[in-house]
Formats: structure tokens, C-alpha cells, sequence
């Protein structure tokens, strides 16, 4: 077995423990050098003191200063350093038995010197401060014995009194070392799930970089885990987190560090190598972590998304103990990548996300107190009748008019705007401008006309948001059932029972309820038959694919006749050509949205239109009737 096999078992017996920083250990190094050099010359007077010959004190002190040169240069390890400290220290405890005749009370020096080296925090030392007490207690007291012990049964049997005083040094050792290793995990543990937590991290990334060793981090956060907290409370959170942990330690490989960084971030460091890439290793982990689980009696969904990043990433300078906070960073932006993305997946960390992230800090930044600042506007899609091609309504779509950036794209702001909770404000703003035009072009009419509201998970999530519609209509005076809100179906996976009450409450204002998306989710159908739900959209993913037909066709066919039992109103979102169309009115779907009809406008757009239209509708009515 190798010296450092040997060593790596031997640690592995004991509670582990951390290095200690640099700084630290060469502070703490300085003053166990000045104390072994004060013990050395400490003992010169006391030997004269005792009566002992100056040439025999002065061979004595030597033994003790000899290795301290050698503890001196800083190109030796931290354990060859130790060890001559170490050396000169308890060779101290053996000159000061020597001096004083194996004097009892002499050998307690030995303890206190225990005491002293477990100022380095590793086993090093305590294990050459054991050889010593061997060497001397065993080889000296066998060869001279009265120099080291002061009874008659000691000096008859040495080695039998060496066994007994190495039994003690060794159990002290373990205990100093098992002592403070044990405390420093009370700082090294997340103590919620018992991972690891970011100090740990920290240091082991900046240990394996520094001996220049592959390492990567895979850091994963909850999707949705925000309003598992809000709506089921902290010890439903709480659960959830500790069915994570356990998930994430199962299907982790051994050389795997996993770790609870804070909140519902979690990181595993993958270090060494095992055959696998970082990117499948992440894979893995959300494979573990997706999938229900049960907590506070309920039953509910759970993934994640995840970001991955390499030590290779690292640049010139960064690929060292210092790299540490830079490995995380490349981590974290690709996990706001996997986020921005629409989460459940991982994201490996590029060059370029450097600068995407930094564009979303700036966007994130300005959407403190957007809507005051007069940048957004409503503008408004058309849903048609297939047969006829009669505007049956409209749906509500966001747009943001950045002063410097031009128009962002709803896909970019608005996933930000969800997480940092300003969506809330945002939505109700659209949500009472969407009201009131519709209501607007109502009067104008002279007939009603339908308006679909987009509502995000955030907003979903509390019960707060039956009022606001409830505010919504109100303020503008259109009937509740000229109001549809429309919901992505991914939201029902994550609180299914939740989301279900709060559309009761909204649908008992009156309100018509939409699953946007439809087709895309989990268990679409199962969940549909058990929803208050009016109107299913067809994703447009599924009428792109018409035209081919096929699997496509046949999807839909069964999304229009599922509707049709349950007494539903179908949507088919994105309709571009004739042909898809054409293929919608032969399955029976009755409305559409999309470029062939109609592209979203904005209100003037909108009014302008349906003024012309009810204007020749007046002139074809006075023809008529003369």
C-alpha cells in the first residue's frame, strides 16, 4: 500500500474534516515554530539547573532545534512542515523526561503537547507525536530505562508502559481530533437535509483547483418551488427539500460532493472523473428529482432545471483555488439560461452567457417600476370563426417599448418578471387595460365582444387574484362572461388541487376559463374531465404539424371530440395556411387564431378596423332596407 492509500484509509476512519485556509494555517504554523524554539532553549538552564553536564544539556537541545530548519522553507507540503514542528515539539517531552529522571509528572508534557499540534486540524501530526512516544518510551526505556521512567515495574518491562502511555497519547489524539472535525461539521452541514452547504463547496472546488484536478459543479434549482411555499406553506417546502436531498444523494456516484447552497438551490461537484460528462450527469440528476412526490398529505409535482459548468471554462489565471467563485458563476448563468428556457432542463455553460446575463440584470433592473413609466402597451390577436371568418373575440398579448433596447419580446421579460414577482403588478395592469378596451369596443359596437387574459403561475398562485379580476371588472363595467382568463397547462402540474380552487372561485365570478397550450402538458386529458374549464386551445406546435398529416391530425381529431363530449369550446392557435384550415374545418374545430387571419395590433389598429366593419355593416343594412 502506497503512503498516500495509507493515508486516505487512515483519515477515512476519522470524522472528515476541512483544510484550513492558507492564511490561517501558516499564522498558527508561526507560533508552534516560536514555541518549539522557546521550549529548545528553555531547556538549556534547566538542565544546568538539574545538575546535568553543559556538553550532555546542549547534545539535548540540539536533538530538540534539528528540525526546524526543515519546517522553515516554504517549499515543503503543509504535512512535511507539520511534521518537523511537530518532531521538535514532542522530542521537548522526551528531553524533559530525560532531564528529570522519567519523573511522572514529567510525562504529562507529552498530553500537552497533543493538545498543541491539534492546532493544525490534521492527523499528521498526532500520528509522528504517537511514533515518538514509541520511540522513546519503547527503544530508550529498553536501552536506558531509568532516563525515562522512574519506577521499577516501567523500567523491568518498557514496552509493556510503552503500550500503555502510546494507548493514551492515541486516544487523546483521536479525541482532539475527532473533537474539532465534529464541530466544524456543525458549520459545514446544511441543516434542514444534512447535505453538504456552501462552505463545503466552496472549499473542496478550491482544493481539488488548486492541485490542478478536473472538477465541475452542476447546480439545480426548483421550478416553481416559490409557490409550493406560498400556497402550501414552510413545512410542505420544507419536505420537499428533504425528498430532493435524498433523491439527488441516491443516484449520486461516489467522488460526488451534493450540497444545499440556500433556498431550493442545490449543487453537486463532480470531481475526479468517472467516464462521465457533466452534461449526462446533470441529466441524471433531474431524471432523480423529477416526479411526484407526497407532502402534507398531498400529492405534487416536482422538477427542476440545471446548469452545468467545467473547470475547462475557466480562463487563464482562473483555473486555480481562486476559480472557485468563477466555477460557480459560469454555473449560475447557465442555470438562468435553463430558467429563461422554460426550466425542467439543463444548460451547460458558454462563453456568450456572459453577456446574455447581463442583459437580463439590465432588464431585470428596469422592470422595477415599469408600469408607471408608460413602456408597455396591450395589443390584441383576433379569434375567427373557421366558417365565415367572423371575429369572435380577441386575445390580450403584452409588449414591452424599451427606450434604449426597442421591443423585447415577451418570452425574453417575462419569465424575469416571474421570478422576481413583478409580474404580479404587470398582469394586473393588463388584465384591467384588456377589461376596459373590451368593454370600450363593446359600447362602440353596439355587441359584445370576448377578451382572453393571460394569467401566470405567480399570479395563480394566491388567492389574491379573484379580487383583482373581480376589481378588473368592475372598474370597467364588462360582464364577467365576456372575460376569458387563460392559463398554460404546465400550471396544473405543480399544485393541481390548488390551481382547481382558485378557477372555481374565478369561474364563479362569471369568468370563462382556457387552458392555452393544450396537448403539451402532463397527462392532459385526466386532467381536463376534473377542471373548470370552458375552452381548450389547441397548441400550435400540434396545427403546424397538419399539414403533413397523420399522428398530427389524429391528435387533434381527438382534442376536438374529447372537447365536444365534455361540452368544451376549442380554440387551434397559429393557423398559417389554407390548408391547415381547411383541415380545422373538417374536423369540426370551430374557432382559430393565428397570421392567416389576423396578427396582433394594437388597440387604435384594432378600433379602426371595427369601425370600418360596423360602418359597412350600417351601409349594407340601408341598402337592404330601401
Amino acid at each position: 500500500m502506497t503512503w498516500t492509500a495509507l493515508r486516505t484509509a487512515t483519515g477515512a476512519l476519522l470524522p472528515q474534516g476541512r483544510r484550513l485556509p492558507e492564511d490561517v494555517w501558516r499564522r498558527r504554523h508561526r507560533v508552534l515554530l516560536v514555541l518549539a524554539a522557546a521550549q529548545g532553549l528553555c531547556l538549556l538552564p534547566l538542565g544546568l539547573a538539574l545538575g546535568h553536564p553543559l556538553a550532555r544539556v546542549l547534545l539535548l537541545v540540539a536533538v530538540v532545534l534539528l528540525p526546524l530548519p526543515v519546517a522553515l522553507p516554504p517549499r515543503w507540503s503543509r504535512a512535511a512542515t507539520s511534521a518537523a514542528a511537530t518532531a521538535s515539539l514532542f522530542a521537548a517531552s522526551a528531553v524533559l523526561v530525560d532531564l528529570t529522571g522519567g519523573l511522572i509528572e514529567a510525562h504529562f508534557h507529552f498530553f500537552v503537547m497533543v493538545g498543541v499540534v491539534a492546532l493544525y486540524q490534521d492527523w499528521v501530526p498526532f500520528g509522528v507525536g504517537l511514533g515518538i512516544v514509541v520511540l522513546h518510551h519503547g527503544v530508550l526505556g529498553t536501552l536506558v530505562p531509568h532516563s525515562v521512567y522512574a519506577h521499577h515495574d516501567a523500567m523491568t518491562h518498557p514496552w509493556r508502559w510503552t503500550l500503555l502511555h502510546a494507548g493514551f497519547i492515541l486516544a487523546a489524539s483521536c479525541a482532539h481530533l475527532a473533537s474539532w472535525r465534529l464541530n466544524e461539521q456543525q458549520g459545514l452541514q446544511d441543516p434542514l437535509t444534512g447535505l453538504a452547504n456552501r462552505i463545503q463547496v466552496g472549499e473542496l472546488l478550491r482544493r481539488t483547483l488548486a492541485d490542478d484536478a478536473p472538477a465541475a459543479v452542476v447546480l439545480l434549482d426548483l421550478d416553481g418551488f416559490k409557490a409550493v411555499n406560498d400556497v402550501r406553506g414552510n413545512a410542505v417546502g420544507d419536505e420537499v427539500l428533504r425528498t430532493t436531498a435524498r433523491r439527488l444523494r441516491a443516484v449520486a456516484r461516489a467522488g460526488d460532493r451534493v450540497a444545499r447552497l440556500d433556498g431550493d438551490t442545490f449543487a453537486v461537484v463532480l470531481t475526479g472523473g468517472h467516464g462521465e460528462s457533466a452534461s449526462r450527469a446533470a441529466e441524471r440528476f433531474l431524471t432523480a428529482v423529477r416526479g411526484p412526490l407526497t407532502a402534507g398529505g398531498q400529492e405534487l409535482a416536482v422538477q427542476a432545471s440545471a446548469g452545468v459548468a467545467d473547470s475547462a471554462t475557466l480562463g487563464a489565471g482562473e483555473s486555480t483555488g481562486d476559480g472557485t467563485e468563477q466555477l460557480l458563476h459560469h454555473a449560475d448563468l447557465a442555470l438562468q439560461e435553463a430558467k429563461a428556457l422554460g426550466g425542467d432542463r439543463a444548460v451547460t455553460y458558454a462563453q456568450a452567457m456572459g453577456r446574455a446575463a447581463a442583459h437580463r440584470a439590465q432588464l431585470l433592473e428596469d422592470l422595477q417600476g415599469l408600469v408607471g413609466r408608460g413602456e408597455l402597451e396591450v395589443h390584441y390577436q383576433a379569434t375567427v370563426e373557421l366558417d365565415g371568418g367572423g371575429t369572435e373575440g380577441f386575445e390580450a398579448l403584452l409588449r414591452w417599448h424599451h427606450p434604449v433596447l426597442g421591443t423585447v419580446p415577451p418570452l425574453e421579460f417575462v419569465p424575469l418578471a416571474e421570478s422576481s414577482g413583478h409580474v404580479v403588478e404587470i398582469g394586473t395592469w393588463v388584465l384591467r387595460t384588456a377589461a376596459q378596451q373590451a368593454a370600450q369596443w363593446s359600447r362602440r359596437c353596439g355587441r359584445p365582444v370576448t377578451i382572453g387574459v393571460n394569467l401566470s403561475a405567480v399570479q395563480l398562485a394566491g388567492d389574491e387574484v379573484v379580487d383583482v379580476v373581480a376589481a378588473a371588472l368592475r372598474e370597467s363595467g364588462l360582464p364577467a362572461r365576456q372575460l376569458t382568463l387563460e392559463i398554460t397547462e404546465s400550471l396544473l402540474v405543480h399544485d393541481f388541487v390548488g390551481t382547481a380552487a382558485r378557477l372555481e372561485k374565478l369561474r364563479a365570478l362569471g369568468v370563462r376559463i382556457a387552458i392555452d397550450d393544450f396537448g403539451t402538458g402532463y397527462s392532459s386529458l385526466s386532467y381536463l374531465r376534473r377542471l373548470p374549464v370552458d375552452i381548450v386551445k389547441i397548441d400550435r406546435s400540434f396545427v403546424g404539424d397538419l399539414t403533413g398529416g397523420g399522428s398530427a391530425t389524429t391528435l387533434v381529431a381527438s382534442i376536438v371530440e374529447l372537447a365536444r363530449s365534455l361540452g368544451l369550446d376549442v380554440i387551434a392557435e397559429g393557423v398559417e395556411t389554407e390548408q391547415q384550415a381547411g383541415t380545422l374545418r373538417a374536423l369540426n374545430c370551430a374557432l382559430a387564431q393565428g397570421y392567416l387571419y389576423a396578427r396582433p395590433v394594437s388597440a387604435a389598429q384594432v378600433v379602426l378596423a371595427g369601425a370600418q366593419r360596423s360602418s359597412e355593416r350600417s351601409a349594407e343594412g340601408t341598402a337592404a332596407a330601401h
